[in-house]
């Protein structure tokens, strides 16, 4: 084990990586970042940071000022693919009653308030892991350039094809969701679009959201079912997205009629079964690298802050850092199982093409006492504290 403070290595830039390097950083272990790309250019799509992970973030003390980067959530609505009001979720109220607001955020934002309070942390870009290996001295990390680096801890936050897990577990295991996302950002206004709107859109087999991310910008997705061969494959252009929601909400049809071709990105819907082991040794997974889910819940980027904040929380009190891993490993261990199940059926429940099954979950949902709803988002909603411990 090295003298001195701890220091972690992290593989990943991502939001995971990024948001480990500050939690890491504020509770006074050295931190260096590691990531393949050669620029810290996020593609162009946004995300949830909910009110879980705004919370985490709390507990250490760390405001990313979201307020100045993105918009708070204040209106939450599920409608039918036409545009009629199934339902308006107690989302908002549910927020304010755990303490905090939820955020919907450009990822490039979010990047731009992750760096700017990660202030000097050494970050190495075009870094591309080719192995790594460990002992009672801490965790070696090959890149394929010729560099190494050495920690007491590694951290595999490098995404859903993470090269530290390949070493770990495998990368075989992939599960397709069913259906291709299309993602976009652009400047938007529309009648039907209020300041702090979150709208989900339901229809045969497919789905819509509007989302408003601050700044005059909306950012849209759409999904639709489709083999694996077609949708990791996906080749098609704006056209047919216009075709695929032609007689939705005007609101659809035009936010993605006023989008240029090239600001749309086209990926798979992809899990993986729960992993079980995340780590041996000094090294560990994070974020989407241990526990990847489906984005029904969006809940991605806020659990893969909650991981970074319990991570930093259980190396601070413990005595061994490796002991530190493993407690850190158990204590998340079945919220984001809970999460990775939620999201599937979630997913599996949104992307319906029965009629009398889409017909029945609609009722269900318009129906539901207020209190179930409030009940289901708070179980979401909630950070669950690292629990206390007499010795680590």
């Amino acid at each position: 084990m090295s003298r001195g403070p701890l220091k972690a290595i992290v593989v990943g830039a991502g939001i995971g990586g990024l948001t480990t390097a500050v939690a890491l950083r504020r509770v006074g272990i050295e931190v260096e970042v590691y990531e393949r790309a050669a620029e810290l250019r996020p593609r162009g799509s946004a995300l949830s940071v909910m009110t879980n992970a705004v919370n985490a973030l709390a507990s250490l003390g760390i405001d990313l000022h979201l307020e100045k980067y993105g918009r708070q959530i204040e209106l939450f609505q599920i409608r039918t693919g036409r545009g009629r009001l199934i339902r308006t979720r107690p989302f908002p109220d549910v927020c304010r009653d755990l303490g905090a607001p939820s955020f919907c955020i450009g990822r490039p934002d979010l990047q731009k308030a992750l760096l700017a309070q990660a202030g000097d942390c050494r970050i190495e870009l075009g870094a591309t892991v080719t192995g790594f290996r460990h002992s009672d001295a801490g965790a070696e990390v090959r890149f394929a350039d010729g560099r190494v680096a050495h920690g007491d801890v590694l951290i595999g936050a490098d995404g859903f094809h993470s090269a530290v897990r390949g070493q770990l577990a495998g990368l075989d295991d992939a599960r397709d969701g069913g259906y291709v996302c299309w993602l976009g950002i652009v400047p938007f206004s529309h009648s039907r679009f209020p300041g702090g709107y979150v709208g989900h859109y339901w229809g045969n087999g497919q789905r819509f959201g509007l989302i408003d991310i601050g700044h005059g910008r909306a950012y849209w997705w759409g999904t639709r079912n489709m083999p694996p061969e077609a949708s990791h494959h996906w080749r098609g252009g704006k056209e047919e997205i216009l075709r695929a929601y032609a007689g939705w909400a005007d609101e659809v049809q035009e936010v993605v009629r006023i989008t240029p071709e090239e600001a749309i990105i086209a990926v798979p819907a992809q899990d993986r079964p729960f992993l079980e082991r995340w780590g041996e040794g000094p090294v560990t997974l994070l974020g989407d690298a241990a526990h990847p889910m489906l984005t029904a819940l969006g809940q991605g980027a806020a659990v893969a802050i909650e991981d970074a904040v319990v991570l930093a929380t259980c190396l601070k009190e413990a005595s061994d850092p490796v002991r530190g891993l493993r407690r850190y490993e158990d204590v998340r261990r079945e919220r984001t199982r809970q999460l990775v199940v939620a999201s599937r059926a979630a997913s599996d429940a949104q992307h319906l093409e029965n009629p009398l099954r889409r017909t029945v979950r609609d009722l269900r949902l318009r129906c539901a006492p207020r209190r179930s709803l409030v009940a289901g988002d708070t179980a979401v909603l909630t950070f669950p504290p690292v629990p206390a411990v007499d010795h680590v």
